[in-house]
């Protein structure tokens, strides 16, 4: 974590901050061409900046901004007088000089302060507003000030009263920029919106002669409501705009609404925990008639005087605090209206000592579209340190031990040696499997999470911690994706959530199994417990006796079954969640029955999966906290494990957002739009919607819930569950996003992006070849809010194509031609580690303790690179001797460098829309990237020959061959290349890139 001490408000810390929550993931542009109007805010060209302070959720007295421009001195405490906008908001405006922005800081002139959370507002120039810690380009106010008599004119004007809905969208500002008929559009982002009642945003519009005009809508942050690009048409009158739908002639919406003035009922259960000179909070939701929307933090003690924070969540993490010092905290509750409760009681708790070094890690943030993938098991990858291996209790049984292959074998230490083989494969991002301390017998994937809040010592050693591994890897400009598990606990529960107590007995049949208690010995699964000689000692899970508060039904009464072994077996002597033994409350209760039904996301999937009750708040705090923790030491992304077996409106709601407010409070606004969590939504069919239920598929994910369900999040998650059903297949949202208009890029919609990007199960599910998943990949496209954005393989940890449960081995052609298609296709191409070997190709992906690991797909790879590699650049090694020497020289080795090569050079294949309209060939498309500058536009062809009509005139380049075609008729034509070789004409492409191979020639 981030561990630096905490600045004063009269000395604030210089740091980047934008709005939190889903809608900072993406900047799409305004509506229409390329005029000036599409411009960002302007920056350079303003010396001076108004700020708006929103009043309502505050009710202070008094308004001061602390402030200074950037790169000059701070205001003298408490900074400068606000002075009255309009009804809820106080503004000033400053002088920047030379600035291009300013930092800034709130108070009331009497010690309590809005620091955003001891980030401080990092504000630009322009009109701006900070609403409850949300910042956005605004100005709420225009069109309030009090009307002149106007002078008497032959006709009057014509007017427009505009209603927008962004009630599906969790805007806290709207702006409407618009285009009088004949006229010219207003200055982006256009003029503020007024809040009109719950849902609904107002604006009154002076046409003049015009009868019409042409409007589009954004948040005041880059996100964009443009009708699909096509503008909103709007007359004179009342006109509402809600869902991509224009009512004219309207009802004025708010006319029957009655206004909101009941406030939230208090937050319950606040408790506060200190860690070194970090304190996290917790509590459980207020409840509201209409919604809760914000909490508002309130910290006491210290020196820096009374600090409110804005969160959007039941969590909150209060980092780089004073040592050894007592801070007290209480919550209040805000919904949409305005309306605040009264606090919560108070908690407290006493901060420690500083650790001696503080995490250093911050994301690299930048498209992860750029980056393709690696991903290894981290514990069996490649072994830094002998030290923390371990084989657990099933090493002898499993016939690991006389491989002398322990299950934790690889470590940090091991992978932080390989960041240059790596590199040198041309991977920018590692995606590691699960890093929390795992319980169970067989736990070194780590999807069996105990303690989430600790990363597995048996990962870690001296100088190669986690941290050390994030840093090292940042270093090299690598990135490193997080596996991580909302889902499930081991089945020994989460510490510090609920961990059971089973039912064992050291007699003449158990006693081999049931350790002796030890006092004061915690299980960390690395160290031995002196008296057993054990890892995985059990001693503290266990109780002859009922304990108190015992839930499990029928305690320790012996049952009909025995074990292998021929003993006896008792109730409550497993996990299960049938027994009671689990709190009803925080897991779940019952088994799946149907995979593509409602119990999918409401029962245990094995008994190993402790399935939690993820729509409880004091589940959702415990995770949310939980990677905080990650997210503050700097990690690039969240690989999300069994993300199907959650609730969308549990996503959407509770752990996207919170995802991205922490973020933003602590990397800045663009390390949260680039921070990349990818969902596995499970679906091993090759339908486009699994099995017809879209609850279940995977581009369901990836965007917004489309109309409001009940406040409390599991009857929410069933309410959404049957009105998607019933919707089906047929009525979800569709996307161009993937998709070239013609030859042309057009700015992306994210505006309904939910914040999850997923794994493309349909063409993982297709990969037996080429051909098969391109053509089914294509085909679910327009369902994925983004498929530029998906991840795409052929095998993983799991399956292979066509659910096999071994190791891709259709050969190595086949592997050329499958790495050819995921190189230069949309989607983000993703390779398992040893792929580039064929490594256990053939091989049972997974067989439990049943098997020898080095018999499966998740056998040691280690052997293969040993020895030293040095990379110069990505796709570059400048030396390597060893194993690891001959490893290099492999076929795949050489395609997949390439590979990297050429789609690192070509932005059209890292981030571009493709089509393919006016083209003949099987495997054959054109894509397009256009951003400032940058016009990228590429004719891919893999294995077979390809005719392109219709294209843009012009020199085209190989990037392959280096061969160079001009265009003079819109028509180029590609001879059939072989299986697994490609062609890249690049639209003044710059020549070959890197060298012929034996695929790429």
């Amino acid at each position: 974590m981030t561990r630096t001490r905490r600045r004063l408000p009269t000395r604030p810390v210089a740091a980047l901050a934008a709005a939190a929550g889903i809608l900072g993931l993406v900047v799409a542009a305004p509506p229409g061409d390329t005029s000036p109007r599409t411009a960002p805010v302007a920056a350079a060209a303003d010396s001076t900046a108004t700020v708006f302070y929103w009043t309502k959720t505050k009710n202070w007295s008094a308004y001061k901004l602390h402030w200074a421009p950037d790169g000059g001195s701070w205001t003298t405490v408490p900074g400068v007088a606000m002075e009255a906008a309009c009804t809820d908001w106080v503004k000033k405006t400053v002088t920047l000089g030379a600035a291009t922005g300013l930092q800034a800081t709130f108070n009331n002139g009497s010690g309590t302060w809005d620091n955003n959370g001891g980030k401080n507002y990092a504000l630009g120039t322009g009109n701006i507003t900070v609403k409850d810690g949300v910042i956005a380009h605004s100005d709420p106010c225009a069109g309030t000030e009090p009307t002149p008599t106007p002078t008497p004119t032959p006709s009057a004007s014509a007017k427009a009263t505009v209603y927008y809905s962004a009630e599906a969208l969790g805007w806290s500002t709207v702006n409407l920029h618009y285009q009088p008929a004949g006229g010219a559009w207003t200055a982006v982002p256009g003029v503020g919106m007024q809040t009109a009642c719950t849902g609904w945003w107002k604006r009154e519009v002076d046409l003049g002669t015009a009868t019409s005009l042409k409007a589009a809508f954004n948040n005041g942050n880059g996100i964009w409501d443009n009708n699909g690009g096509s503008d909103y048409a709007i007359g004179t009158g009342v006109s509402t705009v809600r869902n991509n739908v224009v009512t004219a002639n309207a009802a004025d919406p708010c006319a029957a609404a009655v206004p909101d003035t009941q406030a939230p009922t208090a937050p319950t259960r606040v408790t506060a925990a200190a860690d070194g000179v970090s304190v996290l909070l917790t509590w459980d939701p207020a409840t509201d008639d209409r919604g809760v929307t914000k909490y508002q933090v309130t910290r006491t003690g210290g020196t820096s005087g009374t600090v409110v924070t804005d969160v959007g969540s039941t969590v909150f993490s209060d980092t780089n605090l004073a040592e050894r010092t007592t801070y007290g905290y209480t919550v209040k509750a805000v919904d949409a209206a305005g309306n605040v409760s009264v606090a919560s009681a108070a908690a407290s708790a006493t901060t420690g000592d500083k650790p001696a070094t503080p995490a250093t890690g911050k994301p690299l943030g930048t498209d992860p579209r750029k980056d393709p993938i690696y991903f290894v098991l981290t514990a069996r990858f490649n072994d830094g340190d002998p030290s923390n291996n371990r084989g657990g209790s099933q090493h002898t049984k499993s016939g690991n031990a006389a491989n002398d292959d322990p299950m934790f074998r690889g470590d940090f230490k091991g992978l932080v040696q390989k960041l240059d083989y790596v590199k040198g494969l041309g991977f920018s991002a590692i995606w590691v499997t699960p890093v929390v301390l795992n319980r169970s017998d067989y736990d070194y994937h780590g999807y069996h999470g105990y303690d989430f809040y600790k990363v597995d010592p048996r990962l870690e050693s001296a100088g190669a911690s986690y941290q050390d591994l994030i840093d090292a890897a940042h270093a090299k400009g690598m990135k490193i994706y997080q596996d991580v598990v909302y889902n499930h606990s081991s089945r020994w529960g989460a510490k510090g959530l609920f961990t059971p107590t089973v039912y064992g007995v050291r007699d003449s049949q158990w006693s081999w199994y049931y350790d002796e208690k030890q006092p004061g010995f915690e299980y960390d699964g690395l160290t031995i417990d002196s008296k057993t000689g054990k890892s995985y000692y059990n001693g503290d899970m266990w109780s002859t006796a009922e304990p108190a508060g015992n839930t499990c039904v029928n305690w320790g009464t012996p049952t009909q079954y025995t074990s292998p072994e021929g003993y006896r077996i008792y109730n409550c002597q497993w996990p299960s969640p049938t027994s009671g033994m689990f709190p009803k409350a925080l897991y779940h209760q019952c088994w799946i029955g149907n995979w593509e039904g409602e119990d999918s996301r409401s029962c245990w999937l094995h008994d190993d999966l402790a399935d939690f009750n993820t729509e409880n708040p004091t589940v959702q705090n415990h995770l949310i906290g939980a990677y905080n923790k990650y997210i503050d030491m700097g990690v690039d992304g969240f690989r999300v494990d069994t993300a199907v077996h959650i609730p969308r409106t549990t996503w959407n709601r509770r752990f996207l957002p919170a995802i991205q407010e922490r973020v933003t409070q602590r990397h800045g606004a663009e390390a949260a739009k680039n921070f990349f969590v990818f969902g596995e939504v499970a679906a091993f069919v090759n339908d486009k919607w699994n099995r017809g239920s879209v609850n279940h598929s995977a581009q369901f994910y990836t965007w917004k819930e489309r109309k409001e369900y009940d406040a409390d999040d599991t009857k929410a998650a069933l309410e959404m569950y049957d009105y998607e059903q019933q919707q089906g297949t047929g009525s979800q949202p569709t996307s161009t996003n993937a998709f070239l208009n013609g030859n042309s890029y057009h700015t992306p919609d994210h505006s309904r992006f939910s914040g999850m990007n997923v794994i493309d199960m349909r063409m993982h599910m297709n990969f037996g070849d080429a051909p098969n998943a391109f053509h089914n990949g294509k085909d679910s496209d327009d369902s994925y809010n983004d498929a530029t954005y998906n991840v795409v393989y052929v095998d993983s940890h799991d399956y292979g194509p066509n659910k096999s449960s071994e190791r891709y081995a259709g050969g190595t052609d086949a592997w050329a031609e499958n790495m050819s298609l995921m190189w230069t296709f949309r989607g983000i191409p993703t390779l398992y580690y040893g792929s580039e070997i064929e490594f256990q190709k053939g091989k049972k992906i997974d067989c439990g303790p049943t098997c020898p690991l080095a018999t499966t797909g998740r056998a040691y790879f280690g052997d293969h690179v040993a020895g030293s590699v040095t990379a110069s650049d990505f796709s570059q090694v400048s030396a390597a001797s060893g194993t690891v020497a001959t490893t290099l020289q492999q076929p795949l080795v050489k395609h997949v460098q390439r590979l990297n090569q050429i789609r690192r050079a070509i932005p059209a294949l890292q981030m571009g829309q493709y089509s393919t309209e006016g083209i003949s060939g099987d495997m054959a498309f054109k894509r397009r990237y256009t951003s400032g500058t940058t016009d990228s536009f590429a004719l891919v062809a893999i294995s077979g020959g390809a005719t392109y009509t219709g294209i843009p005139n012009g020199t085209y380049t190989d990037a392959v061959t280096g061969d160079v075609k001009t265009v003079t008729n819109g028509t180029l034509t590609v001879a059939a290349p072989g299986k697994g070789n490609l062609r890249v004409y690049v639209l003044n492409g710059t020549g070959r890139i890197g060298a012929a191979g034996p695929y790429l020639k």
